[in-house]
C-alpha cells in the first residue's frame, strides 16, 4: 500500500541501499556488484539487438524474394531509386534534429569514451536505432554492427546514468553493453568481448574482463533464444593446402592492406567535406551514388552476407569479385563518410572476403592441385580487412575463428592480419579508421596514464565524509561542541568556504575565560585561520574530472554534491587526497 507505515522506511532503505551501491562502485572494489550490473546490460544489450534486427529482417523477408538479404533480385528500379529515396528522406528527418544527435556508430561511442567520460547521449541513441534501420531498409551499401556497438554502449552508458552511478562504471557497463551487442550480431561470444577491449575501452583488465565476458553470454543467450543457434557464415572444415602457399597469403595482406588504406582515406575525405554542410544534402548524394553503383552491381546494397556465402562457394568469378569489393569499398566510405547512421564492421568483412575470394581464384589458377579451397581465402580476407582497417588484429582473428567454428584457420589468419595491419600502419602511414575520424572532427585526444588511472574511480571512493556544516556565526559553546565531534573540515554554508578543525581550536585556545560563554559570539569568517574556496563537483564524477576542474578553477577542494534533488554535501575531495591517490 502506497500510504503503509512501512512505505517511507522501504523507501530509505532502498535509498541506504543505492548510496552504498555508488560508494563500493566509485572505490573500484566492487567486482561482484559490476559484473551483476554487466549481466543485466548484456541482458537489455541483446534484447535491443534483437529487436533492430526484427525491425529490418522481418519487412526486407516480406518484400524480398526468398530471403531478407536478397536484393539482387529485385527490379533495377529498385536497386536505384531505393537508396536514393531512402537516403534522402532520411536527411530530410535528421535536419530536423539537433545537430549535435546525427552523430552515431562506433567512431560516436569512441568519442564519448574518451572525451566524456562514457556519458552516450539518449538521441544519438534513438538516431542509431532509427536511422540505422531505415539505412539498412532502404538497401544502403552499411552494415547493422556499428549500430549494434551503439546501442550496446548506449544500453549500458544510458542504464548507468538513469541510476546515478558514478562515472568511474560507465565505460565498462559501455563495454558490457558492447560485447553484448557484438555477440548477439555474429552469434559470437568471445569475439564480442575482445571487440569490446581491444576497439572500444582499449584496454585490458581483470576487473573488466569478468562483467564483459558474462555480458557476452547474456547477448549471446538471447540472440539464441530469437534466431537459434546459426553462426552468420559457417566454412567447410579445410586446411590450408600447401605450405608453398604462405606467401601467396602474405601477399594476401598486402593487397588487403591496400585497400584497407584506401578505404580509410576515402572515408576521412568524405568525413572532412561533409563537416560543414547540411545533412539532408550529404544523405542525398550518398544515396544516389550508392543507388548509381547498385545499377551495375546490386550485391553492394545491405549487409551482404549473401554474396559472402557465394564467394565461399566458388559461385563468383575473379572479376565479378574485384568489381563488387571496389564498388562496395567506395559506395561504403561515401555513405559511412558523410554521415549515414549505418555500421563499418560488416561491409569491411564484405569487402575482405571478395578480395580473398579474387586471391583464391589466382591461388587455383596458379597451383590448381594443391590450393586451399576459395572459401579458406575468402576467410582469411575477412578477418584482415577488419583488422587492418579498425587497428584490431586480435579482435577479427577471434572473430574468423569463432564464425568458422574452424581451428584450421588460426596460423594462416595470424599471418594474413598481422601482414595486413602492418603494412597499413608503417607501409601506407595510414592509423586505424576511426583515430583518423577523430583526429578529421577535431576530437581525438590520447588518454595518458593518469588519466586511466583516476578514471577509474569516482570522488566517492577517495572523498572525506568527516564533514560538518554550520553558520559562520556561532557562539562558543556552539564551536566547542563541532570540535568534539572530531570533525576533518567545517563548511561554512553561506559563503562555500572551508576552514580546518585546527585552526578553530587555536583560536578557542587564545580566547581568555568567560563566565558567560553563551553571549560571545565567533565570526568565522574573521578568525586566524586558511579559508579554502570551494566549487561543486557531482557525486557521480570521477578522479580525473575532479583535478581538471580544480585545475581549471585553481582551487585545491572541491564539495561532493548529492545527485538528490537536496544537493546536500556528501564530503569533500582535495587535491593533496587525489596526488596521494595516485603516487602510491
Amino acid at each position: 500500500m502506497p500510504n503503509s507505515p512501512a512505505a517511507p522506511a522501504t523507501r530509505r532503505a532502498l535509498k541506504r541501499g543505492t548510496e552504498s551501491l555508488r560508494d563500493k562502485l566509485a572505490s573500484g572494489d566492487s567486482l561482484p556488484h559490476l559484473t551483476l550490473l554487466g549481466l543485466l546490460t548484456g541482458i537489455i544489450a541483446g534484447a535491443i539487438i534483437v529487436l533492430f534486427r526484427w525491425i529490418v529482417e522481418i519487412p526486407l523477408g516480406y518484400f524480398l524474394p526468398g530471403s531478407f538479404e536478397n536484393f539482387e533480385a529485385a527490379s533495377r528500379y529498385t536497386h536505384f531509386f531505393l537508396p536514393l529515396a531512402g537516403a534522402t528522406v532520411l536527411g530530410l528527418v535528421l535536419q530536423c534534429v539537433d545537430k549535435q544527435h546525427h552523430a552515431a556508430s562506433i567512431g560516436h561511442v569512441l568519442d564519448r569514451m574518451q572525451n566524456h567520460q562514457g556519458r552516450m547521449p539518449a538521441g544519438n541513441f534513438a538516431t542509431q536505432f532509427f536511422g540505422g534501420a531505415a539505412c539498412l531498409l532502404t538497401g544502403q551499401s552499411v552494415g547493422r554492427e556499428g549500430p549494434a556497438v551503439h546501442l550496446g554502449a548506449g544500453t549500458g552508458s544510458l542504464l548507468g546514468q538513469w541510476l546515478k552511478l558514478p562515472a568511474n562504471s560507465l565505460r565498462p557497463l559501455a563495454g558490457c553493453g558492447v560485447a553484448a551487442a557484438i555477440a548477439a550480431c555474429f552469434n559470437t561470444p568471445m569475439a564480442g568481448v575482445i571487440f569490446a577491449m581491444e576497439v572500444v575501452l582499449m584496454e585490458y583488465t581483470i576487473a573488466g574482463f569478468i562483467p564483459i565476458t558474462l555480458a557476452a553470454v547474456a547477448g549471446v543467450t538471447i540472440t539464441r533464444l530469437a534466431f537459434g543457434p546459426e553462426i552468420a557464415f559457417i566454412n567447410a572444415q579445410s586446411v590450408m593446402g600447401d605450405l608453398r602457399e604462405l606467401p601467396l597469403m602474405a601477399a594476401t595482406g598486402l593487397i588487403i592492406a591496400a585497400f584497407s588504406t584506401v578505404y580509410i582515406r576515402l572515408h576521412c575525405n568524405a568525413n572532412r567535406w561533409a563537416l560543414n554542410r547540411p545533412i539532408a544534402l550529404r544523405l542525398m548524394l550518398a544515396g544516389l551514388f550508392s543507388g548509381i553503383c547498385a545499377l551495375c552491381i546490386p550485391q553492394i546494397m545491405g549487409v551482404g552476407y549473401d554474396t559472402i556465402g557465394s564467394a565461399m562457394s566458388g559461385e563468383l568469378g575473379l572479376w565479378l569479385l574485384l568489381a563488387i569489393a571496389i564498388a562496395k569499398l567506395f559506395a561504403t566510405s561515401i555513405s559511412l563518410g558523410v554521415g549515414m547512421p549505418g555500421g563499418v564492421v560488416g561491409p569491411l568483412l564484405f569487402i575482405g572476403a571478395c578480395i580473398g575470394g579474387a586471391v583464391g581464384n589466382i591461388a587455383h589458377m596458379i597451383m590448381p592441385e594443391s590450393a586451399s579451397a576459395i572459401g579458406f581465402y575468402v576467410i582469411l580476407g575477412m578477418g584482415a580487412m577488419m583488422g587492418a582497417t579498425l587497428n584490431a588484429p586480435l579482435a577479427a582473428m577471434m572473430t574468423i575463428l569463432e564464425l568458422t567454428f574452424n581451428p584450421n584457420i588460426i596460423f594462416p589468419s595470424m599471418l594474413v592480419v598481422i601482414v595486413a595491419c602492418l603494412c597499413t600502419r608503417w607501409a601506407f602511414k595510414c592509423e586505424g579508421l576511426f583515430q583518423q575520424v577523430l583526429r578529421v572532427q577535431g576530437k581525438f585526444r590520447s588518454s595518458e596514464v593518469l588519466e586511466q588511472l583516476l578514471s577509474r574511480t569516482g570522488v566517492r571512493g577517495l572523498m572525506d565524509r568527516q564533514l560538518i556544516t554550520t553558520s559562520p556565526h556561532i557562539i562558543r559553546t556552539t564551536a566547542e561542541h563541532l570540535l568534539s565531534q572530531h570533525p576533518h573540515w567545517i563548511l561554512l554554508h553561506d559563503s562555500q568556504q572551508l576552514l580546518q578543525p585546527a585552526d578553530l581550536a587555536a583560536y578557542l585556545q587564545q580566547l581568555p575565560p568567560s563566565g558567560d560563554s553563551q553571549i560571545s559570539e565567533i565570526n568565522l569568517h574573521e578568525i586566524p585561520a586558511r579559508r579554502y574556496d570551494l566549487a561543486r563537483i557531482a557525486a557521480d564524477a570521477n578522479l580525473y574530472e575532479a583535478l581538471e576542474l580544480m585545475n581549471r578553477q585553481q582551487i585545491d577542494v572541491l564539495w561532493v554534491e548529492s545527485l538528490t534533488d537536496d544537493h546536500q554535501p556528501l564530503g569533500i575531495i582535495s587535491r593533496e587526497k587525489i596526488n596521494n591517490y595516485y603516487r602510491i
